[in-house]
């Protein structure tokens, strides 16, 4: 998480009048505390509705995962929020969204979200391939050492962050912060995703058997899947050694379960 979360009125007054050109005058600005990456989250209430803004100082270590979620977000399918407008002004970066309010998916065993969390993947995979032209680092350079490249190569636009918070059911399911996006093969969130489930109470057989439904995942060579699990746990230990956090041990014991699974088919 960020040291300190800025609210509205810690920004500048200048910046403040710049996005309230964009917005018209606002009403109220409340702190949304989800959120892993950004200085700044609020919903502005405005006499035209409410707006999501996101963003932080322009020279922070973060500020290219804005630049970089600015510039795909056209490409994307409407499930995701677009971008109203972005603000560079005073030292700051605000990105402007669509407001999308939901609750997060339940991942748990015989949840009734399950389905509708297979149905959006299967159509990202399929509607993200090939992938638009924007520029994305390949998952084969993100992942480089963990996995032979040509197992993951591929031309679909990945999200890669399957943490439920980013997933928002309103009046459908929206899948929102496009900061970390990815170029490689169709079955790399769905294979996320599955890790999720597992933390979530699902046993590794189940959790395969609910990504099977979605058919870039059922088209995976066993291979690509069971070296990917392998590359998980090795990034889980790494990223557990460097930056220890309270989110990271039990995510690394759910891939650890489903590289065992993987590895115990594999020898039969």
């Amino acid at each position: 998480m960020p040291h300190h979360r800025h609210h509205w009125h810690d920004l500048p007054g200048s910046l403040r009048r710049e996005v309230e050109r964009h917005t018209g005058g606002i009403i109220r600005a409340e702190i949304v505390p989800d959120g892993a990456s950004c200085e700044l989250a609020v919903t502005l209430d405005t006499a035209a509705g409410q707006v999501f803004c996101k963003g932080g100082q322009a020279d922070s270590r973060t500020a290219w995962l804005y630049r970089k979620e600015a510039r795909i977000n056209r490409w994307l399918p409407d499930v995701v929020p677009r971008l109203r407008w972005t603000v560079e002004r005073d030292g700051w970066l605000l990105l402007g969204f669509e407001h999308v309010s939901g609750r997060y998916p339940r991942l748990d065993p015989g949840s009734p979200d399950l389905d509708a969390v297979a149905d959006l993947l299967a159509m990202l995979a399929r509607d993200l391939t090939p992938c638009p032209p924007v520029e994305v680092q390949p998952f084969t350079i993100r992942w480089r050492g963990l996995i032979a490249p040509e197992l993951v190569d591929g031309d679909t636009l990945l999200h890669t962050d399957m943490t439920p918070r980013n997933f928002l059911f309103g009046d459908r399911l929206r899948l929102v912060d496009w900061s970390a996006p990815c170029r490689g093969a169709a079955w790399i969130d769905a294979a996320f995703m599955l890790v999720r489930l597992i933390l979530a109470g699902h046993t590794p057989a189940d959790a395969e058997a609910w990504a099977r439904q979605i058919p870039a995942w059922a088209q995976a060579s066993d291979e690509a899947v069971t070296t990917f699990a392998i590359g998980l746990v090795r990034l889980g230990e790494q990223r557990q050694c460097s930056r220890p956090a309270p989110h990271r041990g039990p995510l690394l014991d759910a891939a650890q379960a489903w590289s065992a699974y993987r590895e115990g088919a594999s020898g039969q």
